[in-house]
């Protein structure tokens, strides 16, 4: 875990008293959250050991906020999707066995969902296996989404939305089938990764007969803390990633990243859609170009992610500027003007990837890259026409390839007592 950035600030004896404080165990956590009620712990708020502290005068508290902080499961939404990105995650697809159907599917969810809220409140099941008994929660989120065949497996194919639709192929596609779509879909993340690994396992195991695992794929981010201010991460081109993304202050963010209240079909409002993609890097490449290419590439300087025609991260693109010769500083097919919502239609998505490291490959490169995930209401109004541009000219394709692809339809989070998916499963 990574230490308090305010710790320096602190004095010699305040130091020392926290190295004292005794450990907190996963299970003394769960009994603190059984008392305060899983719906009282909130991103941001003292939660855990923090809240146990305070409530019972006990010497504690004995994990750092990293550890501490949790994250709700029953909500209008599900969480995962506008949850601050997590140092550690895990994608992880589904196929239910052939003589599982709803009766089956639906058992497997509320199993899942049950498990989920548990966990997240950082408790610890009757089943459990101990890897993550010392951690509090660590901001563990677990997401739940449907692919297209799921709807045929359980005898509900006229329930299957329009916008679930198999994506168009694009012109730069080398996708392998086996790390490809799936009946069911889990995106976990968590800022430690034993808790990642553990709600991983458990839900995996608590699938029992009803499904198998189709792929997997483990990611990471930048650790919490470990830049000395709040920084948009970067990924492993060393490019900051994610400046450009809707925001929730947003007015438009909830219309393009949710499916409203209403929606067609009803069982999805409050949900979304997310797109994964696994797209490897070609780093080897990349890294022998000059830095001037690689920023004329991106449109982006890469010391601070500030756009050519700016000085900040934040700074407007402007693609109408000019150099001294005439020439567009933002280059045609720099990838920040390929991808700008002006020159797509107004099209937009949330983007909460992870990089990925799997080793190396036989001819010595590295196999790395980005698990690209995004969120939109209608990937059709968000992925679809931005992918598109990107297939017809953009200058960093020569340095990626998309080697596997996926879209789920994620539900509107579970209210308590009722698990994800609950509406479509029972509605009729």
């Amino acid at each position: 875990m990574t230490s308090d950035p305010d710790q320096k600030r602190q004095k010699p004896k305040e130091r020392q008293e926290r190295k004292e404080r005794p450990a907190l165990t996963r299970r003394r956590l769960l009994t603190t959250a059984g008392a305060a009620g899983a719906a009282g712990l909130a991103v941001g708020a003292p939660t855990g050991a923090l809240a146990h502290s305070a409530a019972t005068g006990d010497d504690g508290p004995a994990l750092a906020e990293v550890g501490a902080t949790a994250v709700p499961f029953h909500g209008t939404h599900q969480p995962g999707i506008t949850t601050p990105m997590q140092a550690h995650g895990h994608l992880a697809a589904f196929d239910l066995a052939a003589a599982a159907g709803r009766r089956e599917a639906a058992a497997l969810l509320r199993r899942w969902s049950t498990l989920a809220a548990e966990l997240m409140a950082g408790g610890t099941p009757d089943t459990d296996t101990g890897v993550a008994r010392d951690a509090g929660p660590a901001s563990l989120t677990v997401t739940i989404g449907f692919g297209g065949s799921f709807f045929d497996a359980v005898g509900l194919t006229g329930a299957r939305p329009a916008a679930l639709d198999p994506l168009p192929a694009f012109s730069a596609d080398a996708l392998d089938e086996r790390r490809s779509n799936g009946d069911l879909w889990l995106q976990i993340g968590a800022d430690d990764a034993l808790v990642a690994f553990h709600a991983l396992r458990t839900l995996q195991r608590a699938a029992g007969e009803t499904a198998a695992v189709r792929w997997q794929m483990t990611g990471f981010n930048r650790s919490q803390g470990a830049t000395a201010r709040p920084m948009t991460t970067r990924n492993l081109m060393g490019q900051v990633d994610g400046t450009n993304n809707p925001r929730p202050e947003d007015d438009d963010f909830e219309a393009r990243v949710f499916v409203p209240a209403g929606g067609d079909p009803a069982w999805m409002s409050g949900g979304s859609y997310a797109v994964v993609r696994r797209i490897r890097m070609l780093l080897d490449v990349w890294e022998s170009r000059p830095l001037a290419e690689q920023e004329r590439v991106m449109g982006r300087r890469k010391s601070n992610g500030a756009p050519l025609t700016g000085e900040r991260e934040t700074d407007p693109v402007d693609l109408e500027a000019t150099g001294p010769d005439g020439t567009a500083v933002i280059a045609a097919n720099a990838h920040v003007r390929v991808t700008a919502p002006e020159t797509n239609g107004g099209a937009a998505m949330l983007r909460r990837p992870f990089s990925y490291h799997d080793g190396f490959r036989d001819d010595g490169a590295p196999d790395a890259g980005l698990l690209f995930v995004c969120w939109q209401a209608d990937p059709l109004r968000g992925f679809v026409p931005v992918q598109r541009k990107l297939d017809r000219g953009d200058a960093l394709s020569e340095f990626v390839r998309h080697e596997a692809s996926a879209l789920f339809a994620v539900p509107g989070g579970a209210a308590e007592g009722e698990y994800v998916g609950q509406e479509l499963l029972e509605g009729g």
